[in-house]
């Protein structure tokens, strides 16, 4: 089992005692079913990234939060590619890698995405008053905001207002990769 699936079982089993939420209370606000948290808080299915999203908003946690190490950050922080842990959606088509979350003091995370070649991923709103700043770095993207869709290749870089749905799309034959960095209000 993944470290990053581990945290998040442990993390959503503790969040939930804290907020005094039943395992049922908590599929009503996250729309995540009952059956669904109890094995991911069992460690029986590993969840996918908008499943989390979904539980996080829930829990009226940040995803990093959810997802995060329990760790007060060192100064200095080395992240290996070859180590890294990787969130997936349900199709493996797009992946997720945190990079930066839980700074003390800053309400702020970044992530390496990827996005295979045809593939889309569908992100439901963030947090109220949030923004995400996304970069490619390699491939080009499309993102969708509602009747918006901006067209982005490597270097392009697109801010806005993450608190509604958004969809990410690789357009051409190549994977989509690049950074997501997310700014919570408050």
């Amino acid at each position: 089992m993944d470290d990053i699936n581990t945290q998040v079982a442990e993390r959503l089993r503790r969040l939930r005692r804290t907020a005094n939420l039943s395992l049922e209370e908590l599929a009503q606000r996250s729309g995540v079913s009952r059956g669904m948290l109890s094995q991911i808080e069992t460690l029986k299915t590993n969840p996918t990234i908008a499943v989390v999203w979904k539980i996080a908003r829930g829990l009226g946690v940040s995803f990093a939060e959810l997802v995060g190490e329990e760790t007060e950050p060192e100064p200095v922080r080395l992240s290996r590619a070859a180590d890294a842990d990787y969130l997936y959606s349900a199709d493996r088509a797009f992946r997720s890698r945190p990079l930066l979350a839980n700074v003390p003091g800053h309400k702020v995370e970044l992530y390496a995405l990827r996005l295979e070649a045809g593939g889309a991923e569908d992100a439901d709103a963030h947090p109220a008053g949030s923004f995400e700043e996304l970069v490619v770095t390699t491939g080009k993207l499309a993102l969708s905001l509602g009747a918006e869709r901006h067209e982005l290749a490597p270097g392009d870089a697109l801010f806005f207002r993450a608190d509604r749905p958004h969809r990410y799309e690789a357009l051409g034959r190549r994977a989509f990769e690049g950074l997501s960095l997310i700014l919570y209000a408050g």
